[in-house]
């Protein structure tokens, strides 16, 4: 039977190759994002809706829109996400508050307004990062706020597990997006030198691992990761983001 997905960030990276997946699967996708232009020239069972996760009142108003169409969401997903480097004494309290504010409060912000949608049987899956899960020089914001998601990951899937709904964290590691697309070729090397299999994962990739885990009826609080063998190894951590 064909399912509602709803997916933030879902115009660009790892949201969009979610929702490229979603569609060829038959299913129907809402895409919520601030900029949902590349999304709404794709095709049918897409429904764009322009949303700013890091403010209540447009996340408020999405929902009602996709109550309205729908009646019920089956899998969201949280991929909406905002990157800013630099070590503890070069992040502003600008950069630190909309990483903040994006990757960890507008996730809570989604799974707040789209909780009375969600049926017995539905799912929450979160994108996470290597960063959220093991310490990174450099990565004081994103790293904060995606091991912040690791947590909210696991206390939802608690709260929510009596409703037969589950939560759980897919966590990627460097993957070529938009997001790492303005590294020097020198910073790529060096990261992808730290990979045990030797290279980027790709956004189509981390996407196959987000239907699974959607499908997986008998996981709720876990954490899946798809980096490539970052977080087994032992070896160096790279210093840039992933």
């Amino acid at each position: 039977m064909a399912r509602t997905w709803v997916v933030t960030g879902g115009s660009s990276g790892i949201g969009a190759a979610v929702v490229d997946r979603v569609l060829a699967e038959g299913d129907t996708a809402y895409v919520l994002s601030r900029s949902v232009e590349r999304a709404a020239a794709r095709r049918e069972r897409l429904r764009p809706i322009p949303t700013d996760v890091t403010d209540p009142a447009s996340v408020t108003a999405a929902f009602a829109e996709i109550e309205r169409g729908s009646g019920s969401v089956d899998v969201l997903v949280n991929a909406a996400g905002v990157h800013r480097g630099g070590r503890i004494e070069l992040v502003g309290d600008d950069a630190w508050a909309e990483v903040l504010a994006t990757n960890l409060t507008g996730a809570f912000t989604v799974v707040r307004a789209a909780r009375p949608l969600l049926p017995t049987g539905a799912c929450v899956v979160n994108i996470g990062a290597v960063v959220g899960l093991r310490g990174f020089p450099g990565d004081a914001a994103y790293g904060s706020a995606k091991a912040g998601l690791s947590g909210l990951t696991q206390t939802l899937a608690m709260e929510f597990a009596p409703h037969g709904i589950r939560v759980n964290l897919v966590v990627p590691g460097f993957v070529e997006t938009t997001m790492t697309a303005g590294l020097t070729p020198r910073a790529h090397d060096r990261i992808v030198a730290g990979i045990p299999l030797g290279r980027p994962g790709r956004a189509a990739e981390i996407a196959d691992i987000v239907w699974a885990v959607a499908g997986a009826s008998y996981m709720t609080g876990s954490t899946v990761a798809v980096d490539g063998g970052l977080l087994a190894s032992f070896g160096a951590a790279p210093t840039a983001r992933t």
